[in-house]
């Protein structure tokens, strides 16, 4: 497929520019394919632990809803229901982030907060709250964990969409333009050397003649 050319004055300055355009235009597309690179590593190395976070999840759900299951159980619905609402208290998630090759990737972590959720009545209640209690906390913390990675994913997926059109951009229509449009002028100048070669030698014998 021809390139199209790009429309310039035919003259040596602005062959010194396409030229300087071709040299910036290949160090930003070496700069663009190496960031991708990182981009994809650490997207892949995400996308892992996310599959990771997610099976923690279950497990922690799975056993959450065994505990729970058991204390009320063993407790009755009622009694288990008036324990926990007067355990309620707030969440806070302490938020961050971290710079991957330009990307400002998220970071949260669930507060701890002494007003925990171990605030029944140790007295009237079994182990089997207990360890209701700390399967839900191991939720909260799943499931924060769990929302850092994909909105990381998120991030990094756009990123990398965005980074690969940038270097599609430039490989398949940047570059391509800027080399055929120097080649194309290259060509002209070529052809202008020689018909003023040709112009003088026909002067000179015509000088000759007289």
């Amino acid at each position: 497929m021809s390139q199209q050319l790009i429309k310039v004055r035919p003259t040596k300055i602005e062959l010194v520019k396409l030229k300087r355009r071709l040299s910036l235009s290949q160090r930003v597309q070496k700069i663009v394919k190496d960031r991708l690179s990182i981009l994809t590593m650490e997207f892949l190395q995400i996308a892992r632990e996310t599959v990771k976070a997610r099976g923690k999840l279950v497990e922690s759900f799975a056993e959450s809803y065994k505990a729970l299951s058991l204390a009320s159980g063993y407790h009755g619905y009622i009694a288990l229901e008036k324990e926990l609402l007067a355990a309620e208290t707030d969440l806070s998630i302490i938020t961050g982030a971290r710079n991957v090759a330009g990307v400002r990737i998220p970071a949260f972590e669930l507060a701890k907060s002494e007003k925990a959720i171990q605030q029944y009545n140790l007295a009237d209640t079994s182990a089997w709250v207990d360890r209701a209690a700390q399967s839900s906390e191991k939720c909260l913390e799943a499931i924060v964990e769990l929302a850092e990675l994909q909105r990381s994913l998120e991030l990094l997926g756009k990123e990398i969409n965005r980074a690969k059109r940038i270097a599609n951009a430039l490989e398949y229509i940047t570059i391509p333009s800027l080399q055929a449009t120097i080649n194309f002028l290259n060509l002209k100048f070529e052809e202008r050397d020689r018909e003023e070669k040709t112009r003088l030698k026909r002067v000179k014998i015509l000088i000759g003649e007289r």
